[in-house]
């Protein structure tokens, strides 16, 4: 199987609700090196739903990996074979979402408790496709023990014949805390990550949570194999245009967040001709500015006039002029 990363991995957390295909783009457009994931999506819904409003997407978003959840190993390796011919480069399996929903499906973190149905959903998508398959995980779920518990379940998967296992360093607490406590409740413990790899060095290890900065991520490349952002590199995105040449080196400069815009606008001028509407895709954009002066007033304006059913492109380029031509006020 032909892998898609570099020497060393940087990578946008698959997010609900908010890494779809417009999203993605605009990360692209600030960093070629990043790899980028869908949304979760279950085996059912590429299965059985619109196959290109769910899997469908641009060229350059590549490299981009496509996650998906359930726990049928038949369903979980026909949804992967689709996701192949789509052109995805890698499929991820989620066994680390704690919601409610995801639970009664008998999906997502509470696979950590089933180790020997996680490695044969994890084999069946192997058989099926020629492309990586990855798993991304907690360090454990509830009661577990972090040290025992997770290595069991690891070395479990890993009978699959997967080589990268991507790890959420919380615990997941599927009894008395909401999927929103549980990105920020349960205590961080990077050294817990850090120990699985001294394990096992010949696996790929990924590292996610709780990371802020690209000088974090260097620190945690120093140990290990990838560093996964999740709401920090969507909340102020511009983090991911020093992505390039902070970890891989890369000799073309750093956009300026104006430069940024002016590469969207073909982009959204296609997608608002193909239908889309412009809070679609501008939605994705409103930290572009974050801890800038002006921020609040481009965050306002394409709030208020981008969710209008005529907005277009002059919205996008009237938000920019408030930032980058009004006098500036302090940094917001």
């Amino acid at each position: 199987m032909q892998s898609i990363y570099n020497c060393k991995i940087f990578a946008v957390a698959p997010m609900m609700d908010w890494t779809d295909r417009h999203c993605r783009f605009f990360h692209r457009v600030m960093t070629k090196n990043a790899l980028l994931y869908t949304e979760m999506l279950t085996a059912e819904a590429v299965i059985h739903g619109d196959r290109e409003h769910l899997l469908g997407f641009n060229p350059k978003e590549q490299p981009v990996a496509v996650q998906l959840g359930g726990s049928d190993p038949e369903k979980l390796a026909e949804a992967a074979r689709i996701a192949a011919i789509f052109g995805y480069g890698e499929i991820n399996f989620n066994v680390g979402c704690p919601s409610d929903r995801v639970q009664s499906g008998r999906f997502g973190a509470c696979l950590m408790a089933e180790p020997e149905l996680t490695r044969d959903c994890l084999k069946a998508m192997r058989d099926a496709v020629d492309i990586p398959v990855t798993i991304k995980c907690r360090i454990g779920i509830d009661e577990t023990d972090v040290e025992n518990d997770l290595d069991r379940f690891v070395d479990c998967v890993l009978e699959s014949g997967i080589t990268t296992i991507i790890v959420h360093a919380r615990k997941a607490w599927l009894d008395g805390l909401s999927p929103k406590q549980n990105r920020d409740v349960p205590p961080l413990d990077y050294n817990r990550v850090y120990r699985l790899k001294q394990r096992l060095p010949g696996v790929t290890i990924v590292i996610n949570g709780g990371i802020t900065t690209l000088e974090e991520a260097e620190g945690h490349l120093t140990r290990l194999d990838g560093v996964m952002l999740g709401r920090a590199a969507y909340q102020s995105p511009y983090i991911l245009s020093g992505v390039d040449q902070s970890l891989f080196d890369a000799p073309q400069p750093t956009l300026t967040r104006s430069e940024i815009v002016d590469q969207m606008l073909p982009y959204i001028a296609e997608q608002l001709a193909r239908g889309a509407r412009l809070h679609q895709i501008t939605r994705h954009m409103l930290g572009l500015y974050n801890g800038e002066p002006n921020a609040r007033q481009w965050r306002r304006h394409l709030s208020t006039a981008g969710v209008k059913p005529d907005a277009g492109i002059a919205v996008l380029l009237e938000a920019r002029a408030l930032v980058e031509d009004r006098p500036r006020i302090a940094a917001e």
